[in-house]
């Protein structure tokens, strides 16, 4: 990528891609192609296809997607495996329609079995049965890594993807029901601890409420009272935490030094060419929700619900390949997780 090359970031205001925009802008790239939901919809294939006749990107970051926690995954599970299919089918297409240079389009680590040996290499790619709770969003993701690899082999596009393990930072999805577990913790611990030292009026601007009763009796409805916070399952289950600004780092990284024939070189039968990235080190719920109260400064009690479903009970990516082409996360997950509370807290302030 050159400087002034026409880059399209899909999914821009999430997560990963406001991560990646801030890393471009970092660097000097100066032609970014931004469009909002309103202004693009992604689930449109018409739409989609005027945009790339229209716009003529160069590179592409596919960071837009439908995504969601266990409790999201499981109940709108129509929802996961259809948007994200139209979304991915509609960019993917249209970037080799309309001669993109370069496509990265990022996964998740639910594509790998539920059983996978860990840490899970990119050759556990369906050799075994998914974790259930996210099944459509995992075979959705599956399909778009399969359909890179496959206009890759018959078109001679440059299209890879990469997998990223489960993802924090600026910008995450706080939201009590949909959010994945790191911001759902931490938001909780936070309305513990305002609860418990009865800083109502903060209380009642977190929660949009008026009144605090209404305001405590929603928060028992979720698990959260002065005293303690509910944590669904055991609290054994082991995860790995990567920041949305080393995911950004990494992605970057990528675009500008490796491409699909160096991934693909050699192989007799080109498969599982997608690379994962991580940390490479992972700890149980239990220790991450430790963290969570020491960082946020909550003296309740934490609840854990075995009632309540665990998920995998490992999910550690093996990031052997991406150490091999050069590239390692920076970030501590302490360092990342104080960040983000800092960033959440002030803008908590600001509703």
């Amino acid at each position: 990528m050159h400087l002034q090359s026409r880059i399209f970031v899909a999914g821009h205001r999430g997560l990963v891609g406001s991560a990646i925009v801030r890393r471009l802008e970092k660097e000097g790239y100066s032609s970014l192609i931004l469009r909002t939901h309103d202004e693009l919809d992604l689930e449109d294939q018409r739409a989609v296809a005027d945009f790339f006749e229209r716009e003529r990107p160069e590179y592409v970051f596919l960071a837009a997607a439908k995504v969601g926690g266990i409790l999201a995954n499981n109940v709108y599970r129509a929802d996961f495996i259809l948007k994200n299919l139209q979304i991915q089918n509609n960019v993917i297409g249209e970037s080799w329609r309309a001669g993109v240079k370069k496509l990265l389009f990022l996964g998740s680590s639910c594509i790998y079995p539920k059983e996978a040996p860990q840490p899970m290499s990119e050759d556990a790619l369906l050799t075994s049965t998914l974790e259930y709770t996210n099944e459509p969003y995992a075979i959705a993701k599956i399909a778009g890594i399969k359909l890179c690899e496959s206009l890759n082999l018959q078109y001679g596009t440059n299209f890879m993807s990469v997998m990223p393990t489960n993802l924090y930072g600026p910008n995450d999805n706080f939201d009590l029901e949909k959010s994945h577990v790191l911001p759902a913790l931490l938001r909780k611990m936070h309305l513990a601890r305002l609860l418990r030292e009865e800083r109502w009026s903060e209380l009642r601007l977190n929660l949009g409420l008026a009144g605090n009763d209404e305001a405590e009796a929603m928060l028992g409805r979720i698990g959260v009272s002065a005293d303690a916070v509910e944590i669904w399952g055991t609290g054994r289950p082991l995860r790995e935490f990567l920041h949305s600004d080393d995911m950004a780092d990494a992605c970057v990284w990528l675009m500008q030094n490796v491409d699909f024939g160096d991934l693909s070189a050699g192989m007799t039968e080109v498969r599982n060419t997608h690379i994962n990235i991580g940390s490479g080190i992972d700890l149980s719920i239990a220790d991450l929700a430790s963290m969570i109260r020491e960082i946020v400064g909550f003296e309740g009690e934490l609840r854990f619900n075995p009632a309540k479903p665990d998920g995998a009970m490992r999910k550690l990516m093996d990031v052997s390949k991406l150490a091999a082409l050069g590239w390692r996360a920076k970030i501590s997950l302490r360092d990342g997780i104080n960040g983000v509370y800092r960033q959440y807290c002030s803008e908590a302030k600001k509703k």
